[in-house]
């Protein structure tokens, strides 16, 4: 476990160099701040003082070894706009997107799961294919019209949820926490369940999938020769042994969720990264744009490294040494 440990880190600092690299000249490569933060109005020594005090004065290469050192030492810029460091503006948001992105996943698998053993273990009946006809619509459904119904329907016509916003939160650790609090909670519950609705039938498939094929296995034969009880070969026998890919996917989709919540955050006014990262390209804010990519770049990694510890904790016969 040690070496598989060290060998995933090496891998991981290795993956955040590189990513560094292509997010910093991808972002530099966009547009030019000046034109949208400097008055038109201004004249060329004030836009000169102006490019001089952003650092945009020097080389690109010279300019992303500036980076690179400052980012070494948890320095990620300051916000063009804000004036403030763009790693505390992430981090200010980042417990709304977080609490968002988890809501959705645990939605997923607290509806997904049952739906989807269902749906493997009485493939005919017309309740699983309802399952199925129903996870077809999660797949198709874009996100940001099914959180405007969402909207119409619970907030304006019948007026059960409010529409936008985080609601009341509470502070715990310097972060403010929106599902602490009954009005934080019915926040919440639209967007998390928008954010979640591809989750769910993924989560559903996945599990049919892995159900109808673990089924036909010789040792689930074997424990209905011996009289174990259907329950028993269900939970015990079947459930454990699809649970490998769920988590998978999952796992990863995690990564895709806080990555990909923009739409979301949007339609929901939802005070997250999503949110501020499209402010933030509206108006070039680089430095804001560089520590959000970052960020989603250390989380995913972070996120697989847990993912294939997990494997060991689900099937004992997935070897994290890498042996040969």
């Amino acid at each position: 476990m040690t070496v598989f440990l060290l060998r995933r880190l090496l891998q991981a600092a290795g993956v955040v160099l590189v990513m560094s690299l292509l997010v910093f000249l991808g972002v530099y490569a966009i547009g030019d701040p000046i034109e949208i933060l400097i008055s038109p109005e201004a004249d060329q020594i004030e836009r000169e003082r102006a490019i001089k005090a952003l650092g945009l004065d020097l080389p690109l290469w010279q300019q992303y070894l500036v980076f690179l050192g400052n980012a070494l030492r948890g320095d990620l810029g300051r916000s063009f706009v804000f004036n403030e460091p763009a790693l505390r503006l992430i981090l200010d948001r980042m417990p709304a997107t977080l609490e968002l992105a988890i809501g959705a996943t645990l939605a997923a698998l607290i509806i997904g799961l049952p739906l989807g053993l269902y749906a493997g273990l009485r493939p005919s009946s017309p309740v699983s294919k309802g399952i199925l006809a129903g996870s077809i619509l999660g797949f198709s459904l874009p996100t940001f019209w099914v959180g405007l119904m969402l909207i119409m329907v619970f907030a304006v016509q019948l007026g059960w949820l409010p529409s936008t916003g985080r609601g009341e939160t509470v502070t715990i650790l310097g972060m403010r926490w929106s599902f602490l609090t009954r009005d934080g909670l019915a926040h919440m519950l639209m967007p998390a369940l928008n954010l979640s609705l591809f989750k769910i039938s993924l989560v559903i498939r996945l599990t049919r999938a892995g159900v109808r094929e673990t089924m036909l296995m010789d040792y689930v034969k074997f424990a209905r020769a011996k009289g174990l009880s259907p329950a028993r070969i269900t939970f015990i026998h079947v459930f454990k042994n699809i649970l490998i890919p769920v988590v998978t996917v999952v796992g990863l989709e995690f990564g895709g969720t806080i990555a990909f919540s923009v739409v979301t955050e949007s339609v929901f006014a939802w005070p997250g990264m999503g949110k501020l990262i499209i402010d933030s390209i509206n108006v070039l804010d680089r430095p804001v744009m560089v520590a959000y990519l970052m960020i989603i770049v250390l989380m995913f990694i972070t996120i697989n490294l847990l993912v294939d510890i997990t494997y060991s904790l689900l099937d004992p016969r997935v070897r994290l040494e890498g042996k040969s």
